[in-house]
């Protein structure tokens, strides 16, 4: 039935993103991640009377550099807001947060989809705030609250709902993980909860020549890619099924919430959603408005650098990568770099890559770090790259020699003569081998001869008698040539 169905989907999304600075957002309290429950606190952030906040400059910048990189209008004038918050996890029942005059506004993101095109995704606005404590349910029949993450600076980036499937809003995620990391504001650990997106998912229907839009449903604190992109399904899904059914839309009803239950993959209503007069924001009056002149401004600005979907361009257009290649490349800034820093050094763009994407990342994620991090300097990895071109040892060599240098970085030629991995290309001796294999497979030779079905396997077996007969160290390439030509030999 649904199939039957013309709609359209729409989604907009909320991200909250942890700011990696020392110290909350308005007191002195270390900000650290895993910490004894309540061992991070003061006065200020357990709002006890009489206690002052005081503004995170580092947090500030963090805020307006990102939002640069979403191409936003920076206000050079903002103030804080107090948006009335009643839950156990902000112990003053107020949250220190930006209201109408936001930091910045009006930008847009662009976002690699999956088909190789580009979508541009409008920012409605980027704003600072401090992040709630953490309510916990596990220590019996009650309720616990731990505020270490209590003033916790908090980016919120809104976007326009420019959205139409599930995939486009995980493309969407992946890309702000990428550009927030490239900045280096946050680690944007998504299982601590440096990052959670809260999808808004409604759907356009068209239906006997009119239009029907569903209740817009927000998706709270959703903390993997896989979730956000299921729920996301799921939801348009519900929402279809409950517009067949009922004929609910947006004019029935407030938004509402929903968790994302990821052992039944489904959404569960949680409360209808406050408006924005429910807060009761009012300007906060224990700081002072943010004023930015233009030296402040430039001196942020010049911290921006190349961003990840920029550099993803230029490895395609400079190093004639692929756009896949090419994007996990630039998945890690380091690793990037690295990649560069090594095709500097002389070594075959595709080569090195294919190294570092098949061989280097693998040892990388064994040993829990990044590519440039696994002790193995540029100008080797170069060297090992152009063995590899020349012919001197074979791909699975290339990848044995790799993790050697993981382990002690010794010259790659050294290790392939230690090992027994340089390739011979000595045409005579392997001329030598491919007689001797011939002259041992003559019903091999024959099928080739003759042009049977089996021609192609007997020719391959015929490859593999020979690069095992050298020990595997005949150079494949050369084998090949001679094998190919004496088979012509004997078919003439």
């Amino acid at each position: 039935m649904a199939a039957k169905v013309d709609y359209k989907v729409i989604v907009g999304l909320e991200i909250h993103v942890h700011l990696a600075t020392r110290t909350k957002m308005f007191c002195g309290c270390e900000l650290v991640y895993g910490g004894s429950p309540n061992s991070r606190v003061c006065p200020v952030c357990l709002g006890m009377p009489g206690s002052l906040p005081v503004m995170n400059k580092q947090a500030y910048e963090f805020a307006v550099l990102t939002a640069m990189a979403l191409n936003c209008e920076i206000a050079r004038f903002t103030k804080w807001d107090r948006k009335g918050y009643y839950y156990p996890d902000l112990p003053k029942n107020y949250q220190i947060s930006q209201y109408d005059l936001p930091l910045s506004h009006d930008g847009f993101i662009e976002i690699p989809l999956e088909d190789g095109s580009i979508k541009r995704v409008g920012i409605i606005r980027a704003h600072l705030e401090e992040d709630a404590g953490k309510n916990t349910h596990e220590l019996g029949n009650f309720s616990a609250v731990d505020l270490n993450r209590a003033g916790a600076p908090l980016l919120e980036i809104v976007t326009a709902p420019d959205m139409n499937s599930a995939s486009e809003v995980r493309q969407m995620a992946q890309e702000l993980q990428r550009i927030v990391r490239y900045l280096g504001i946050s680690e944007a650990d998504m299982q601590k909860g440096h990052m959670r997106f809260e999808p808004n998912v409604n759907l356009h229907i068209n239906k006997d020549g009119q239009t029907y839009k569903t209740a817009i449903c927000e998706i709270k604190n959703l903390n993997s890619f896989r979730a956000i992109e299921r729920s996301v399904e799921y939801e348009v899904h519900r929402q279809l099924d409950e517009f067949l059914e009922t004929g609910r839309t947006m004019q029935i009803g407030n938004k509402r919430t929903y968790g994302w239950d990821d052992v039944n993959q489904t959404t569960v209503l949680q409360r209808e959603k406050e408006e924005a007069h429910d807060y009761r924001y009012f300007p906060e009056p224990d700081l002072v408005p943010v004023e930015m002149d233009e030296a402040w401004f430039e001196q942020i600005k010049s911290r921006l650098g190349e961003l990840p979907l920029q550099k993803q361009k230029r490895f395609v257009g400079e190093y004639g990568l692929s756009n896949y290649d090419a994007s996990v490349l630039t998945a890690d800034k380091a690793t990037a770099e690295y990649f560069e820093k090594v095709v500097q050094a002389g070594a075959d763009a595709k080569r090195t890559c294919n190294l570092i994407t098949q061989t280097g990342q693998k040892l990388a994620n064994q040993n829990n770090t990044t590519v440039d991090k696994l002790g193995i300097s540029p100008q080797n990895l170069a060297k090992l790259a152009q063995m590899a071109d020349k012919g001197q040892i074979s791909a699975t060599a290339a990848a044995q020699i790799f993790e050697k240098m993981s382990q002690q970085n010794a010259d790659p030629e050294q290790i392939a003569k230690a090992d027994n991995l340089l390739q011979n290309s000595d045409a005579g001796a392997i001329e030598a081998i491919v007689d001797q294999v011939l002259a041992e497979n003559v019903d091999a030779v024959q099928e080739i001869v003759s042009k049977g079905k089996k021609a192609g396997k007997a020719q391959g077996f015929l490859m593999g008698q020979v690069i095992q007969k050298s020990k595997g160290q005949a150079n494949p390439k050369v084998v090949a040539e001679i094998l190919s030509r004496k088979l012509a030999q004997i078919s003439s």
